[in-house]
């Protein structure tokens, strides 16, 4: 989720670049909802900074929820996960934040492996089931997404689509594929090939990817679903969302690409979640834990589930609220199983990709 504008809702890059100008002033400092479109402190006795690695929509629609339900007022900074996981780091006890929300779960282990996450209430971590929240207790888990091919039918065929992430290093997709290789979404992926088939015959992968993807590669899943859409090249991989948001955003009639998934239980068929943490520095700690209970409350997890509020098109994993948008119901996944121990905090595949000159 390697996004490079904060601030602006999540459409193309293209749209992205066209809101820089008006979002510039808000990113060298603590911005607050203002500054993304929302309410200012307005003197609140009580507020809590979120760093926000979340879409901005999504966290602005739970965020006035959480607002009007509790009366506490949220200051946001919003960039990459990795961005922000790595300014915590750097800041140290002197972080302003109170809470982070990222998109993966690989940025808040690397957090956790810092020592620098609160546990989470227990109350809290019972509304999301056990396998999507931190295996220490450190942050909950909010949402989750399923990576998926995004195709033109009039360049190649379903049929002709790989059932297997391996194929994408074939020589029969040299020039067809389109990657996002500096993209947080994509490191889950490689760390799953790594695990299933180890580490030589991975990075053998990547380059093998490198080739066939030369010229397609983009800086993130909003690009390549774009530009899959506009026919500059054939498929690409991507989370299930980023496509149902391009659509909602240009309208059903000029999306003529088409998304599929990967063969059951492949390493390419990736569920990510994302989670909330709250930071062990925070002066504002019971504040937080009220935000990460709202996040997995039903009113909160309602945002998640309605499109028509939050444009998020994830799934909701909490408190047993599902997702009110046409996609495959999120029970009928059959993702490859990787734990989020598993996943770990995304070192290895970075390093990984480093090696295979992705990155």
């Amino acid at each position: 989720m390697r996004r490079l504008y904060p601030c602006v809702p999540r459409g193309s890059l293209a749209s992205a670049i066209r809101r820089w100008a008006a979002a510039a002033a808000g990113i060298m400092a603590v911005g607050t909802l203002a500054a993304c479109g929302g309410s200012p402190a307005s003197g609140s006795a009580l507020a809590i900074t979120l760093y926000n690695g979340q879409h901005v929509q999504t966290a602005e629609a739970m965020i006035s929820g959480f607002e009007r339900a509790t009366g506490i007022t949220v200051s946001v900074r919003s960039d990459d996960e990795d961005v922000l996981a790595d300014q915590i780091v750097t800041e140290g006890p002197a972080s302003p934040a109170d809470v982070i929300w990222t998109e993966n779960s690989p940025a808040l282990e690397y957090l956790q492996g810092k020592g620098l996450l609160a546990r989470v209430d227990a109350s809290t971590l019972a509304r999301t089931p056990a396998r999507y929240n931190s295996p220490d207790g450190d942050w909950v888990g909010v949402s989750a997404r399923v990576s998926v091919l995004t195709y033109d039918p009039s360049l190649i065929a379903r049929s002709q689509l790989p059932a297997s992430v391996l194929q994408l290093a074939s020589p029969r997709y040299r020039g067809k594929l389109a990657i996002a290789p500096a993209e947080t979404d994509f490191q889950p992926i490689v760390t799953a090939v790594m695990r299933r088939y180890g580490r030589a015959r991975a990075l053998s992968w990547l380059q093998g990817i490198e080739a066939n993807a030369a010229g397609h590669t983009y800086p993130d899943n909003e690009t390549i679903a774009d530009q899959v859409n506009r026919g500059s090249v054939a498929f690409g991989l991507i989370n299930q969302y980023y496509w149902y948001r391009m659509r909602a955003e240009l309208g059903a009639s000029k999306v003529h690409s088409q998304i599929a998934p990967l063969a059951p239980g492949d390493p390419g068929y990736v569920i990510d979640v994302s989670g909330a943490a709250v930071l062990r520095s925070s002066r504002h700690q019971a504040a937080a834990q009220k935000f990460l209970a709202y996040l997995v409350s039903r009113a909160g997890q309602q945002v998640i589930a309605n499109p028509a509020k939050s444009i998020s098109y994830e799934y909701p994993i909490a408190s047993g609220v599902t997702t009110l948008a046409p996609e495959t119901p999120f029970d009928q996944l059959r993702p490859y199983p990787i734990t989020i121990a598993e996943l770990g905090d995304g070192a290895a595949a970075i390093a990984l990709l480093k090696q295979a000159g992705l990155l």
